[in-house]
C-alpha cells in the first residue's frame, strides 16, 4: 500500500511539473530594457566623436544606421516582453489551477475515502453474504460455482429460470440442457427449454420448442406452459380455431387464482381480434409476463370485454353456429344464465328452428344447464 502511494505521488509530480515548466523559465524582459539604454548611449558618443573630428561624418551616419537598426531589435523584443507581461497574471493562475487539482483530489479522497480499507475485488464481493449481493452479483456467484464445478446438476437447476427471468435465453437454453443431462428430465425443465428456445426464436413456437414441450405433456399432461405453447403452436401455424379451443378449455380447468389465466385471457383477445384472420403470431414472452401479472378484476373485466366483443359479432353474423356455443359457454363459466339463455334464443334464430345446426346448439346449451321454457 505504502509503495503505491509513492509512485502515484512521484506520477502526479512529475505532470504537475511538465505543465508547469514553461511559466517557470526565466524571461529576458529586463535584458531587452537595458539593451536599449546601452544602444542610446552609443549613439550620443557618436555624435560627439563626429563633434571632436574623431570620425568622418560618412563613418558617422555608418555607425548611427547600425546602431539604429540594433536599437529596432530591441524595441521589438521589449513589446513582445510587455505583451508576455500581461499574461503573467494568467500564468500566475493557470499554476495554481495546476496545483489545486491533485491538493483537492488528496484531500477530499482523505477527507471522504477510506485509504486504509483495501480495495474489494469480484471475487470477494461474491464471497460475502448473498443477502448482500445483487442479482448480478448472484448469477456471477453461480456462475463461478458452476465453471469450477461443471458437473453440478442442482447449480444448473437453480440457474437455468434464472436466466430466463432476466432475459437472457441464449443462456437458459444452454442451462435446462445441462440440468436435464445432468438431473434427468421433468416436466418443469422440459417447459423452462421450450420457453427458453420459444424467446431465442423470436417468441416463435420452433420444432424444437414444440418437441421440448410434447415431451413435457407426456410427463405432466396438467403442466399449464406446455399447454399454452402448444396451443399457440396451432395458433402460429394458422389453426386458430383448434388453438383457441385448447386455450378456453384450459382456461375452465386451471384455479381462479392461477396467473396463466390471465395469459390465455390474452391469447384469445389476439386471435379473436378479427374473425377472418387465419394466422396468429401469439404473444411475445413480455405480454405472456405481463398478462400474468394481471389482478383476478382485472382478468374479469378483459373476459368481459372479450365475450361483448363475440356478442356484437354474432348479432351481425348470426350463422355462425361455433360462435353461439362458444357464447353460451362463455356466459355460463361466468354465471350469467339470463344472457346464455338469450343468446340460445338468438342463436336458434339466426340459425333457423328447423336446422340441425339449431338443434345441436339445443343440445349443447342443455350440457352447461341452459335450456328455454317450452312455450318458446
Amino acid at each position: 500500500m505504502t509503495f503505491f502511494w509513492i509512485v502515484a505521488a512521484l506520477m502526479t509530480a512529475a505532470a504537475c511539473f511538465a505543465v508547469i515548466w514553461p511559466f517557470l523559465r526565466p524571461s529576458d524582459d529586463a535584458e531587452a530594457g537595458h539593451d536599449v539604454e546601452v544602444y542610446r548611449d552609443q549613439l550620443a558618443e557618436v555624435d560627439r566623436d563626429l563633434t571632436r573630428g574623431a570620425i568622418s561624418p560618412a563613418e558617422a551616419e555608418e555607425a548611427k544606421a547600425e546602431i539604429g537598426r540594433r536599437i529596432l531589435r530591441a524595441a521589438e523584443s521589449e513589446s513582445a516582453a510587455a505583451s508576455r507581461a500581461e499574461g503573467r497574471l494568467t500564468r500566475v493562475a493557470a499554476t495554481l489551477a495546476i496545483l489545486f487539482v491533485p491538493v483537492m483530489g488528496l484531500g477530499g479522497y482523505l477527507y471522504l475515502g477510506s485509504p486504509a480499507v483495501p480495495d474489494q475485488a469480484l471475487a470477494a464481493r461474491l464471497a460475502t453474504n448473498p443477502s448482500e449481493n445483487s442479482i448480478d452479483e448472484l448469477i456471477a456467484r453461480a456462475e463461478r460455482h458452476l465453471f469450477e464445478n461443471p458437473q453440478d446438476g442442482r447449480g444448473w437447476d437453480v440457474l437455468a429460470p434464472i436466466y430466463l427471468r432476466v432475459g437472457r435465453a441464449e443462456d437458459a437454453v444452454i442451462a435446462f440442457r445441462n440440468t436435464i443431462r445432468l438431473n434427468g428430465t421433468n416436466a418443469a425443465r422440459e417447459a423452462g427449454l421450450g420457453d427458453a428456445l420459444f424467446r431465442v426464436a423470436g417468441s416463435v413456437v420452433t420444432a424444437e420448442a414444440r418437441e421440448a414441450f410434447e415431451r413435457a405433456m407426456e410427463l405432466d399432461r396438467s403442466d399449464p406452459r406446455a399447454r399454452f405453447f402448444l396451443a399457440l403452436a396451432l395458433a402460429q401455424q394458422g389453426d386458430t380455431e383448434r388453438a383457441a379451443n385448447r386455450w378456453r378449455a384450459m382456461y375452465e380447468e386451471l384455479p381462479e387464482d392461477s396467473p396463466w389465466r390471465g395469459t390465455i385471457v390474452q391469447a384469445l383477445a389476439r386471435v379473436q381480434e378479427d374473425p377472418s384472420q387465419q394466422q396468429a403470431r401469439g404473444p411475445s414472452a413480455q405480454d405472456v409476463e405481463a398478462a400474468a401479472e394481471l389482478s383476478q378484476e382485472d382478468r374479469a373485466a378483459m373476459i368481459g370485454g372479450m365475450v361483448a366483443q363475440l356478442d356484437e359479432r354474432l348479432r351481425d353474423n348470426p350463422h355462425d353456429a361455433a360462435g353461439w356455443q362458444r357464447l353460451i359457454r362463455s356466459y355460463s363459466v361466468l354465471g350469467r344464465a339470463d344472457d346464455a339463455r338469450a343468446a340460445l334464443r338468438r342463436g336458434i334464430d339466426g340459425l333457423g328452428i328447423e336446422s340441425a345446426a339449431a338443434a345441436e346448439l339445443v343440445a349443447f346449451a342443455a350440457g352447461f344447464g341452459i335450456e328455454l321454457p317450452e312455450s318458446q
